[in-house]
């Protein structure tokens, strides 16, 4: 199947919102998602953008995959990129459009100047588990995830707002 991996346009954004949609309802979260297009308009298209995106697409048209990424900084190891979400719709997957956005990252970074990527994968995605290790990616069963989530706009507050969790979306 032909596939084309290119940088994601604004005109991407609705697609875009369903596949990180997909994605957590993939990894057990359907709920978790408080991005909405507007959001995602102004922050990866807006003036100063805080992510980009490579999206996978079909001879029709179709977006069928995305690999979204951004900036961030290691005290230890200077700049780097993170990959926060790299997804494939289920029809598309063991197909090499996952392995496609991932070269095409991969290959963005080091064509950036970044001295390393890094990324989280949950443990029972076995074949994006075992896609990273031919990539050669050093897997880190050392470190705990830390997160505070703070109230969105226009979402009451519940118990889970402002409170570290670990391994939640």
């Amino acid at each position: 199947m032909n596939i084309t991996i290119r940088k994601a346009e604004p005109k991407d954004v609705p697609a875009m919102l369903v596949l990180v949609k997909e994605l957590a309802a993939f990894e057990r979260a359907p709920d978790a998602v408080w991005n909405t297009e507007e959001a995602m308009l102004r922050d990866g298209f807006g003036e100063n953008p805080f992510f980009q995106t490579f999206v996978a697409e079909l001879p029709d048209g179709e977006v069928v995959g995305l690999a979204l990424y951004h900036w961030a900084y290691s005290s230890w190891k200077g700049k780097y990129m993170y990959l926060d979400d790299l997804y494939v719709k289920e029809k598309m997957r063991g197909k090499g459009t996952g392995k496609l956005l991932l070269d095409t990252f991969l290959k963005e970074a080091q064509a950036q100047g970044a001295n390393m990527v890094k990324w989280q994968v949950l443990h029972w995605n076995e074949p994006a588990v075992k896609m990273y290790e031919k990539a050669g990616v050093t897997f880190d069963n050392e470190w705990i995830d830390c997160k505070i989530f703070y109230t969105p706009p226009n979402v009451p507050p519940d118990e889970t707002y402002g409170t570290v969790s670990k391994g939640e979306a």
